[in-house]
């Protein structure tokens, strides 16, 4: 075993990982803000164990010296996605960015593995800015829906249990399981359209909701307070009405009474 630092050597890793983690959040946030679908349902990371690293490198030959090109995923990002197609539609989004180089790509979703595993894989690598400067971090992105990820969690514990030798009635089983979870993916996909409208609808609903209560308390705030009162017992009503047209003209009445309440304070 070579004498690295192994505190200091992962940084850059945890640095890539938690920097990835909230652009691509950041991401997500950003498509739902213009109202559009965002395929990201959520982002998780993290960095290998150094137990983990060692093990690896072992498995593959590759010399401690050569860990940090030889080990593609210290440094790993996992996107789960509700439908399979997203699963392609967030690849070319990461494909287009320009803070980081793709390397190559393995296509688990149209090619499984013998295991039943699938899952769509990015290496790429990310320049950290660390105090000595830029320095460039292969990191794996997975990008896989929530049964993949389900499957793929039961897998990985399966194989730490029996240290990567499965029995054969449990690999049977797996990938009876793995074929399970595909299918459910692709009756989710059948009903995609309907599923994502209900969502919008439910998206449009709460941003509306949240905007005329933020509206009402900016009337207050002018202290236009009998008219706020009656502006909240209007949406009181439509609220229970569950009237989405009619909080969308009260709303837009609320703005008007903002610009009127804005013009009498700065005359």
């Amino acid at each position: 075993m070579d004498g690295r630092d192994w505190n200091k050597f992962l940084l850059p890793y945890q640095q890539a990982v938690e920097e990835l983690k909230v652009k691509f959040k950041t991401l997500r946030t950003e498509l739902k803000a213009r109202e559009e679908y965002a395929p990201i349902e959520f982002v998780t990371g993290r960095v290998k164990r150094i137990s983990s690293i060692l093990e690896k490198a072992k498995r593959l030959s590759v010399p401690l010296d050569q860990i940090e090109t030889g080990i593609e995923d210290i440094a790993g990002i996992r996107i789960m996605c509700q439908f399979v197609e997203d699963i392609s539609t967030v690849a070319e989004l990461i494909r287009k960015r320009r803070d980081l180089a793709i390397v190559y790509e393995k296509d688990y979703i149209n090619h499984p593995k013998e295991s039943g595993y699938r899952s769509y894989h990015l290496i790429v690598t990310y320049p950290v800015q660390t105090s000595l400067g830029s320095m460039p971090v292969l990191a794996e992105i997975q990008i896989r829906t929530l049964a993949m990820n389900f499957w793929a969690t039961i897998e990985h514990s399966l194989n730490y249990k029996y240290r990567e030798q499965l029995p054969e009635d449990v690999k049977e089983r797996l990938y009876k399981a793995a074929e399970a979870a595909f299918l459910l993916d692709t009756e989710m996909s059948s009903i995609r359209q309907e599923i994502v409208e209900a969502q919008q609808g439910f998206e449009e609903k709460s941003g509306i909701v949240r905007k005329v209560l933020n509206d009402i308390q900016s009337l207050y705030f002018f202290r236009r307070i009998r008219e706020a009162a009656q502006f909240q017992l209007r949406f009181n009503e439509l609220w229970e009405q569950e009237d989405i047209w009619g909080l969308t003209e009260l709303s837009a009445e609320i703005q008007e009474a903002l610009v009127r309440a804005g013009k009498s304070s700065n005359p």
